[in-house]
């Protein structure tokens, strides 16, 4: 029997219902715990809830862009209220909430309608593409394509399956067709290294025949089609290259030993000034009384085999250490012998012997003195944590070389000396 209720439930049975609404029918939501009032007011407290979540969403939605995507949430909120355990009015909450549905429906529809033309002007941008004869130029802007369609939002279902399988065929269409040009353009490209090692095969071979009159033309023939076999990847066109211009010089070595021809290896001038510069600095190392001049000397082919070796493809390594080494033996030198002049003015007078003593006492002290200060130096540098850093690393390289030519004149100084004690 019911005895207690208010506007919106009541309770019967020790069981607290909420009354009709819409087409709600009345449906139990609790029980009496204590008193009849008391559970009513629990209920009718509860319902604040509700209100809330309703008010968060309409505040979401308020503040997003993309409004559209809630509106399965609005859904989901009526499914709530529906069976949401309160007393409360509803009906203002369903009428809040059957706006919001309309109003994100007809929102939707209209991005639906935008979508859809976006989604067709791209289908013919993509068939106009998929047209086009040079595949690779055109891949780029198929995938821009190709991703505004991904970006751009869903149509209608009545269209979306058609749309969707339309652009899909042209995507795959699309693809086919790059993967057959790049099928027939590596066939092409076999084709071509498949020539090639023929032609490196075939000049062994006529090497090795030992007929030179008879197949001299032919090389040369085939070294001119060579040049015309183009578009292979670098790195296996430079093999090829190597590998042919090694058994043409082999077919050529053999040629002329066969003839009796003498050829005298060609060597660039620039690289023959390079090798007349080392020699030269070399020999006028030599010449202690020179020094400064040789210097002076010195300095000028640094800035010319600075100009030259830009010029020329490659420089040999023995011949760039050794012009480096020979400079820098001259600069230390006329260090030395600049310091030394200072308390010695009259050097060049003495004897050999004595010279050398004083040279190597000089040298000793610089290089020992040279040798502390760079370790205190790379102490320093380890302590600040500063000695990874390349113009750290730079100072520290160049500082160890000059300690190690000095080290290496210091140890010339002293085999000099020995021979003339030893005489």
């Amino acid at each position: 029997m019911e005895s207690s209720n208010n506007l919106y439930g009541f309770c019967r049975d020790g069981k607290v219902y909420i009354k009709s609404y819409l087409n709600f029918p009345e449906r139990e939501i609790g029980f009496v715990r204590t008193t009849e009032e008391e559970a009513l007011q629990y209920f009718v407290k509860r319902f604040e809830l509700a209100k809330t979540k309703v008010d968060q969403l309409v505040q979401q939605i308020d503040e997003v862009q993309n409004k559209g995507s809630f509106l399965t949430k609005v859904l989901q909120m009526k499914t709530y209220l529906a069976e949401f355990d309160g007393l409360g009015d509803f009906l203002p909450l369903f009428d809040q909430l059957n706006k919001l549905e309309s109003y994100l429906s007809d929102l939707i529809k209209v991005n639906q309608e935008k979508n859809l033309e976006i989604k067709r002007a791209l289908i013919e941008d993509a068939k106009a593409i998929l047209a086009e004869d040079e595949v690779v130029e055109s891949t780029d802007r198929f995938l821009e394509v190709k991703a505004k369609w991904l970006k751009t939002g869903p149509v209608d279902r009545e269209f979306q399956d058609k749309l969707s399988n339309e652009f899909q065929e042209i995507v795959d269409s699309f693809f086919l067709r790059r993967r057959a040009f790049f099928e027939e353009k590596n066939r092409i490209i076999d084709e071509k290294i498949n020539t090639l090692q023929s032609y490196v095969d075939s000049v062994h071979q006529m090497r090795k025949s030992g007929d030179f009159d008879g197949t001299i033309e032919k090389v040369k023939e085939m070294q001119k089609e060579w040049k015309t076999i183009l578009g292979l990847p670098p790195k296996k066109q430079s093999q090829l290259w190597k590998a042919f211009k090694k058994a043409n010089d082999m077919y050529f070595d053999s040629y002329n030993r066969s003839k009796g021809i003498v050829v005298k290896p060609k060597i660039d001038p620039r690289v023959q000034e390079m090798q007349d510069m080392t020699r030269e600095l070399e020999e006028k190392f030599k010449n202690q009384e020179d020094m400064v001049k040789t210097a002076e000397l010195a300095k000028a082919n640094l800035m010319k085999w600075k100009d030259l070796s830009a010029k020329v493809k490659m420089v040999d390594r023995g011949l760039s250490e050794r012009f480096r080494n020979v400079c820098d033996k001259i600069f230390e030198m006329n260090y030395l012998l600049r310091v030394i002049s200072y308390r010695h003015a009259n050097l060049s007078e003495k004897p050999r012997l004595e010279q050398l003593k004083i040279m190597i006492n000089q040298m000793d002290y610089m290089s020992k003195k040279e040798r502390s200060e760079l370790e205190v130096f790379i102490a320093e540098v380890e302590s600040d944590g500063t000695i990874a850093d390349k113009p750290i690393q730079s100072k520290i390289n160049t500082q160890k070389r000059k300690i190690s030519i000095k080290e290496m004149l210091l140890t010339g100084f002293k085999a000099e000396l020995d021979a003339i004690l030893n005489s």
